[in-house]
């Protein structure tokens, strides 16, 4: 059975999440479309309240509502860049050295993909995988930061699976950079939601395909966590308000095919959802 748009958007998982924060309030943020209007809007259960003004700054509701049915998720804000971490859970290093710093790439924002469309596979690929990641959502500009200025400039987390082409990337036919192996159009799927209030650094991460589970663990388990890869980056790149990192995937991963669905799962975030289709 296809899941509801509620349990996409893990609504009991936020609901449990803010009960046990006590007094911190659980924001959800998505972008959506209804009609010809693309617009921001905050998520309270299945009402969208939608928003006039930079999200990351001055933001007002306009007062308009909608019921969530009644529009089309897109991937939760519109980054002038993304930025990846490689091997940051110990799971996913296994034998190789552990890294000294975060191990930090780009991927194209021609890569990003909406919930719910297909993530797809270019002809002349023929190892792609998934790769279920927590991704951190920069709230402000950055530069040089210490430890506590990265922290807060973190504005919220969503999902994002960081699709890869193994061949390309570290195989027979890898290239110098990871251009095309991280790349490729549709290989950065994100959302469904930016969320305010919840302890990041805490959260339980699945990673199913075709229902199954993957990849599961800890965020606490990675081994730089948020504000340590702000930082790290900012020492030579300034981050800007809408710029995304992926965060890094835990345990193994394994070859996708067309028709399967690949979902990754945060606790308190919500499920984002894909399938797999071939160009």
């Amino acid at each position: 059975m296809r899941p509801t748009r509620r349990q996409l958007l893990g609504t009991l998982a936020v609901a449990g999440v803010h009960a046990a924060q006590g007094k911190d309030k659980v924001t959800r943020y998505i972008r959506y479309r209804r009609g010809s209007t693309v617009a921001y809007g905050i998520l309270d259960e299945d009402t969208v309240r939608e928003l006039h003004g930079d999200l990351f700054g001055d933001q007002k509701e306009t007062g308009a509502k909608h019921a969530l049915k009644e529009v089309k998720l897109l991937y939760p804000c519109e980054p002038p860049k993304i930025l990846a971490v490689g091997l940051n859970y110990k799971s996913h290093v296994g034998d190789r050295k552990l890294p000294e710093h975060p191990a930090i790439f780009y991927k194209p924002t021609s890569a990003l993909q909406h919930p719910e469309e297909s993530i797809v596979i270019p002809p002349a690929a023929k190892n792609v995988h998934y790769e279920g990641e927590m991704v951190l959502v920069i709230g402000k500009r950055v530069r040089r930061a210490s430890r506590e200025e990265a922290s807060a400039a973190i504005f919220g987390v969503t999902c994002g699976n960081d699709v890869s082409e193994r061949d390309w990337q570290s195989g027979p036919e890898k290239d110098l950079q990871w251009w095309r192996a991280k790349g490729a159009d549709t290989f950065a799927p994100l959302g469904p939601v930016i969320v305010r209030g919840l302890n990041y650094g805490d959260l339980m991460l699945e990673t199913r395909l075709n229902g199954a589970v993957v990849q599961k663990q800890s965020t606490s388990d990675l081994i730089f966590d948020g504000p340590a890869i702000v930082s790290w980056i900012s020492q030579c790149v300034t981050l800007t308000p809408g710029d995304v990192i992926y965060t890094g995937t835990p345990g193994h991963t394994s070859r996708m095919n067309e028709g399967d669905v690949v979902e990754v799962d945060i606790e308190g975030i919500g499920v984002l959802r894909n399938r797999i289709a071939v160009a």
